[in-house]
């Protein structure tokens, strides 16, 4: 990436009260986040949302400085920087309508993994918890496919999910609610270093950020948007867990939860988003597979389709696209070829029909 266009990608993260949804209306308005800074206020007080205030914000000359600073930084540390229009953003997280225009992560992340799973959980985890987290991911280095593991690196379930991943060679990242430039909690930090050689870190927050709890909350929705599943392995009847799973239910992703005893503090809040029918009750990793659908797609042999189907013109467009970008969900299918959502649902149905396309957890599409 070109350090000048990087410079005003982090520049635009970086502009106080324009957050995601303002931030992508101004690249879709200007055409670049390079061209919103060069664009005269007339022109900016008339798109939406921005008015004199933020036009205002956005030539003040103390954005410029703290990018500046952030980018030498990523210089001198080696950090990947991922903008929302970039091909490298995670796919899953651009889903998301609130998703982060910009992620910072360190190490060697595979966001785009075949399967992404988060698993959260309490900071007071019990050896029930700690037992569960290892049989699960233990079975997720037995059964070998590709898949990542994203936890939050805090106490409890998060740092045992992050550890057991690494004890069974599975692939993790640690979503943090800070920069890059500290490790918190720092009791973490040498789980941290060893998680860059089969994984790493993401965030979404420059360096020098202050932390704060509010911090920790907003980071959920990252651990949510990378993952197809949630799963929460112990909670109590609120926590950053259950914030975590209704945020992934928002994003129709599927939510999971480990059943309790009845009795037990940290087996409530699992217990009760499972009889408000807010997560689907597992015990092990089968139950997963079968939710999933990844117990089908093992055991299932995919059917050639017939190289004389006949195609309409849209047909080819989605074709073309998906043999282009692999996998998308059919919100970036709509977007991509700019058709209605109600007619791209019915044309990737019938082409399911023909035996032309994969359909993947969360509404995910590819070609056979």
């Amino acid at each position: 990436m070109e350090q000048n266009v990087l410079f005003y990608k982090i520049a635009l993260s970086m502009v106080p009260g324009i957050g995601g949804v303002l931030a992508r209306n101004l690249v879709a308005y200007t055409g670049s986040a390079e061209n919103v800074f060069s664009e005269p206020d007339k022109a900016l007080i008339k798109i939406p949302g921005i008015g004199k205030v933020n036009a205002k914000r956005l030539k003040n000359s103390a954005v410029f400085e703290r990018a500046e600073k952030e980018l030498e930084f990523i210089r001198k540390y080696n950090i990947d920087v991922r903008f929302y229009t970039d091909k490298c953003y995670p796919r899953r997280l651009k889903a998301c309508p609130d998703a982060p225009v910009i992620l910072y992560s360190k190490g060697n992340v595979n966001a785009d993994e075949e399967r992404v799973v988060s698993i959260v959980g309490t900071r007071n985890a019990t050896d029930y918890g700690k037992m569960i987290c290892e049989q699960l991911i233990s079975k997720f280095a037995e059964r070998n496919y590709p898949i990542l593991i994203v936890s939050g690196l805090a106490y409890g379930i998060d740092i045992q999910a992050h550890k057991m991943a690494l004890k069974y060679g599975v692939p993790t990242a640690g979503v943090v609610g800070h920069g890059l430039d500290v490790i918190y909690p720092s009791l973490h930090a040498e789980t941290a270093r060893k998680m860059m050689g089969n994984g790493g870190l993401i965030t979404d927050f420059p360096s020098g950020t202050k932390i704060d709890p509010s911090n920790f909350v907003r980071r959920n929705r990252v651990i949510a948007g990378l993952a197809d599943a949630t799963i929460v392995v112990e909670s109590a009847e609120k926590g950053g867990a259950l914030i975590t799973a209704e945020i992934a239910s928002s994003y129709n992703r599927d939510v999971f939860a480990f059943p309790g005893r009845v009795d037990e503090t940290y087996s409530r809040g699992c217990n009760r988003i499972i009889r408000l029918n807010g997560a689907s009750l597992i015990q092990d990793i089968d139950d997963l597979e079968f939710f999933m659908g990844w117990e089908t797609q093992q055991k299932v042999q995919t059917v050639q389709p017939s190289l004389f189907v006949e195609l309409t013109a849209d047909e080819k467009k989605v074709v073309e696209l998906l043999q282009r970008e692999g996998e998308l969900f059919i919100d970036q299918i709509s977007s991509e070829l700019r058709m209605p959502g109600s007619k791209v649902s019915a044309l990737l149905l019938n082409m399911e029909f023909k035996s032309l396309l994969v359909v993947l957890p969360g509404k995910m599409y590819k070609l056979k």
